[in-house]
């Protein structure tokens, strides 16, 4: 078995799952009024239309609230203690890490395959761990110095 410890381990999200994050922390950081995506977009120096797409998939989750019109714009769905990291993951990553994880499974072996059942268990042990964490820990005073916006939101185009 590899001892981890004294190596960096690398692990890729996608993109949608750091967006939603990063979405979530500036939401929670300027949580006395509404936010919009113009104004995370440049923040975070992202493109609005990927943001719209992770925002969309926010609201349907219930991570984020939508207020439509004019002056509108987005704050949180829950409170931060209340959204697991776990469940953003869930929501925003595919989760099959592996052919036979999917719907259209062909792999030959799948039937007395033992690699699925250990990659399934890797899997709920990660998520699991995300679980501990809320996006409350994820808030802190050097973020919050970062991100806390001082003046008037920018406006949609």
């Amino acid at each position: 078995m590899n001892d981890f410890t004294s190596q960096t381990i690398i692990m890729h999200l996608t993109q949608q799952t750091d967006y939603a994050l990063r979405v979530l922390i500036y939401t929670a950081i300027n949580n006395e009024g509404l936010v919009n995506i113009a104004e995370i977009a440049k923040t975070y120096d992202i493109s609005k239309s990927h943001l719209m797409k992770v925002v969309t998939a926010l609201v349907k989750g219930g991570f984020l609230h939508s207020v439509r019109g004019k002056g509108g714009g987005l704050r949180l769905g829950k409170e931060p203690e209340q959204i697991r990291v776990g469940d953003v993951v869930r929501l925003t990553e595919p989760m099959v890490i592996a052919e036979c994880f999917g719907e259209n499974n062909e792999c030959i072996i799948s039937p007395h395959c033992r690699l699925a059942n250990i990659l399934n268990s890797g899997l709920k042990l990660f998520l699991m761990h995300l679980d501990n964490y809320t996006l409350a820990d994820l808030l802190n005073a050097g973020t919050q110095k970062i991100l806390y916006r001082i003046d008037m939101p920018i406006q949609p185009e």
